[in-house]
């Protein structure tokens, strides 16, 4: 089921709006063992719907949020501790390098706030 997101770079992450209306946003991800996490704005329209509904979908994906494989169910939590945000940062700056460290300065500039959204998977 997880073999299919191996070397991707980007994941379409699938929220559900109160409606159960569903929204695609293809992301960055990290991998850590079965459990993906994902760098964000606390305020992001993403991370709200997931503090309302932890259902999410995902699947391997391009940039632009085609997918590359079957979408799979998964349980989506956000968490804004520093030790959350340390090794989320960690394991995107491994993956992503300098390119992960200019979204992360542009954040700064702005002042933003962020948060980890961690994806656990049922079996």
């Amino acid at each position: 089921m997880l073999e299919q997101f191996k070397n991707q770079k980007y994941i379409n992450l699938e929220t559900f709006r109160k409606s159960g209306v569903g929204v695609k946003t293809p992301v960055w991800f990290v991998q850590e063992q079965d459990v993906f996490y994902v760098w964000t704005q606390a305020d992001s329209w993403k991370a709200k719907r997931i503090r309302n509904n932890s259902g999410v979908k995902v699947v391997p994906s391009t940039a632009s949020g085609e997918p590359l494989g079957e979408w799979v169910d998964a349980n989506a939590t956000t968490d804004e501790s520093s030790e959350a945000l340390k090794v989320t940062t960690r394991l995107m700056r491994k993956k992503y390098g300098v390119a992960f460290q200019g979204f992360r300065m542009m954040g700064k500039l702005n002042k933003a706030e962020y948060t980890s959204i961690k994806l656990e998977f049922s079996e």
